[in-house]
């Protein structure tokens, strides 16, 4: 018999809005419910309202997997699975790696599945996901039969659950290194050894979007493993790639040499530094990218990180020539849109430089937004004109 949890009117009223999420303190009585369990989700004395995997540890207590009262087998997982692919059928292009599962938006709330080649990585980021593990590798073995399934499941939010960090092989051997191709420009990764699931797949198209702006001499700002200084060195005539990272700046580098580019160079070096520095000298770019990690990993870290990206905004505004374009993102959830664009009119009025929007994008489309859940838009990319 299914272990029915039953919630406040708060709890209700989330789910009403089709909200994933429902806090722990909007819980009743979790009437003897385990971690990791499927469970009913009533209103007190009513009937189940929705089916959701609960976590005995973490400050999310449901994750809503159907906001209706049916029964939750292997088909209907199955079901999730399929409609997720249907939709990156419809919108993936030009690439050979991409999100397939994006948790909360396929409605597979804490799951995230990697297509990368003929390989997947996935994360499972709640005790209910944990519980499932077996079956998603079963499913894509099914479907797809892959070379090879690894899990990065170190992200923090694991231990919230109770959950260890780990990454390592769930199906196959360990793939090596991998060349992924996106928009032209290939790019190597390891899959056991790369950052998140293996590399940031959330800027694929505003990767590509970078090319179409470049020209002259480009400068990007925490370039990673060079993925935009590849895409802008296609069309401009020298780029400079800079990250504080050694390894970083080597993968970088491997890369270049994947493409063949020869008008690209990469600088290990702290970007507020150098940033400082190019000014200092009366340096000049016709575009600059500004792709920095999470300032705001918390709403105590908005004010600091609202300096931050201050700072190196400002800083890239003074280095462009007029006419320049400037592409700049935050992929900090706890700095909305509104805040952002706000950063970049400070450092525009401070520059003393007229600056005009535009594009504003977001996340690769793989990555979608649920409009009824907030939480899972959190990159924001503004492209800029700078006088």
């Amino acid at each position: 018999m299914t272990t029915t949890v039953t919630i406040n009117k708060r709890g209700v009223e989330r789910l009403r809005a089709r909200h994933c999420w429902v806090y722990r303190g909007d819980l009743l009585d979790a009437n003897g419910a385990e971690g990791g369990q499927l469970v009913g989700v009533a209103a007190a004395r009513g009937p189940v309202l929705a089916r959701a995997l609960y976590s005995s540890r973490s400050k999310i207590a449901l994750r809503i997997v159907s906001f209706e009262d049916r029964v939750i087998d292997r088909a209907f997982w199955v079901g999730r699975l399929n409609d997720a692919a249907r939709l990156r059928d419809l919108i993936v292009r030009d690439t050979t790696c991409f999100r397939l599962v994006y948790g909360e938006s396929d409605l597979l709330p804490s799951l995230i599945v990697d297509r990368y080649n003929d390989c997947f990585s996935i994360q499972t980021l709640s005790q209910g996901m944990e519980t499932l593990k077996q079956l998603w590798v079963d499913l894509l073995v099914e479907l797809y039969k892959p070379r090879a399934i690894v899990e990065r499941n170190e992200a923090r939010v694991r231990e919230m659950e109770g959950l260890p960090r780990r990454a390592g092989m769930l199906y196959g051997r360990d793939p090596g290194e991998l060349v992924m191709e996106e928009g032209g420009v290939r790019m190597a990764v390891n899959l056991l050894e790369g950052q998140k699931t293996g590399a940031f797949l959330d800027q694929r198209e505003n990767r590509i979007a970078a090319e179409f702006y470049a020209r002259g001499r480009a400068l990007d700002c925490f370039t990673f493993v060079g993925g935009f200084a590849l895409h802008m060195a296609r069309r401009a005539d020298h780029v400079v790639g800079v990250d504080i990272s050694s390894a970083s700046i080597a993968q970088a580098r491997r890369n270049a040499a994947l493409n063949a580019v020869t008008n690209v160079e990469f600088v290990e070096a702290n970007v507020f530094d150098l940033l400082r520095e190019l000014e200092d000298r009366g340096e000049r770019f016709d575009l600059i990218n500004l792709d920095p990690p999470a300032f705001a990993k918390n709403r105590a870290a908005v004010e600091p990180a609202t300096r931050g990206y201050k700072e190196i905004n400002l800083r890239a505004i003074k280095l462009l020539a007029p006419g320049g374009t400037l592409i700049t993102s935050t992929c900090s959830y706890h700095i909305g849109e509104h805040a952002f664009l706000n950063v970049l009119a400070d450092a525009a009025a401070d520059a003393g430089r007229s600056v005009r929007i535009l594009e504003k994008r977001s996340q690769a489309r793989d990555h979608p937004v649920l409009v009824s859940m907030p939480e899972t838009h959190y990159l924001k990319c503004a492209i800029l004109s700078v006088e």
